[in-house]
């Protein structure tokens, strides 16, 4: 049987999601996990001897000596940090906000296409079973909304709440509607950090659908949730328990002008969606076929988010 060859790994970013991602990589058969890097050495150290890998503080030490990196970085740096690995030819899942101007992001999906190297942008809930399930069920959206609230906590503040929870259901509603931005509409608020901590959003689509979103990082309780309206059916997600649920009209009447309702649920065992995140990278790598979310995926998400900033 042949061996199994081994895909050069390295984590630069050894914070709070990056020690996570250092985990995947290090539970991975196809996986060899050379470095953890981080500006904090002791941190690098912590991760590193905690995965049985390498620790280093400059992630330039080790542009030469990987295959595929995941970049969980203060959103500032992506730029520079994807650049140089890109250039190199190496393999980039880069946390998300992809980077904090469409023109960097350009420049990266650029350099990736160049180089042939697989760019993939982390929106994981992309990969959580509940979204995967959507597939047939969609047929003409016509209206969304969500809501994504979250106790707060001092990690991911280096962005508002528009670039660090709200700009995951903007990524998986224009990946479910898939026509432009006509106009958007929004209030947000700070409260606990100088940026907006909650925000609203009504996002008008070309093709006549709007999507409601709501996000807040001040909230007593965590909910990841959303509906999708459309002729004939309406679904219910709830990314945090992992439910799919379908609402669809069906034959005669419950009572007089009133359709019968057929229902289905579907509930989810809880996976790992990181680890599923990081396992269909490598793959992306491996294969060269392009990632489930690419570097323009990530740019679109990227510039309504922006959008949505400029009229907050």
């Amino acid at each position: 049987m042949p061996v199994m060859k081994k895909i050069r790994t390295a984590v630069v970013g050894a914070g709070y999601l990056g020690g996570f991602h250092a985990e995947k990589y290090a539970q991975l058969d196809n996986s060899r996990l050379i470095a953890v890097v981080d500006l904090n050495g002791k941190r690098a150290e912590e991760v590193a001897a905690n995965v049985g890998s390498r620790a280093y503080t400059s992630y330039r030490e080790i542009l030469e000596m990987v295959d595929a990196v995941s970049i969980a970085v203060p959103t500032n740096l992506h730029y520079e940090v994807a650049k140089d690995f890109l250039e190199k030819g190496v393999g980039v899942l880069l946390e998300k906000p992809m980077t904090t101007t469409l023109a960097e992001a350009d420049k990266l999906i650029r350099i990736a296409r160049e180089k042939g190297a697989v760019l993939q942008i982390g929106h994981l809930e992309r990969f959580n079973p509940a979204v995967l399930a959507l597939g047939s069920t969609l047929t003409d959206p016509r209206f969304i909304e969500s809501i994504r609230i979250a106790p707060f906590k001092p990690r991911g503040t280096d962005v508002n709440v528009v670039l660090d929870l709200m700009i995951h259901d903007i990524d998986i509603i224009q990946n479910i509607v898939r026509s432009p931005v006509r106009h958007i509409h929004c209030i947000g608020a700070p409260v606990f950090t100088p940026e907006e901590d909650i925000a609203n959003a009504r996002i008008e689509f070309e093709n006549g659908c709007v999507a409601n979103v709501t996000a807040s990082r001040i909230s007593l309780k965590s909910e990841r949730r959303m509906r999708i309206f459309q002729p004939d059916s309406y679904i219910t997600l709830d990314f945090q328990h992992k439910k799919f649920a379908v609402f669809r009209k069906g034959d005669g009447e419950m009572f007089p002008g009133v359709p019968n309702i057929k229902f289905e649920e579907k509930v989810f065992e809880q996976v790992d969606a990181l680890k599923e995140e990081i396992v269909s990278f490598l793959e992306a790598v491996e294969t060269g076929r392009p990632p489930v979310v690419s570097g323009e995926d990530g740019k679109r998400a990227l510039e309504t988010a922006l959008r949505i900033n400029r009229k907050l």
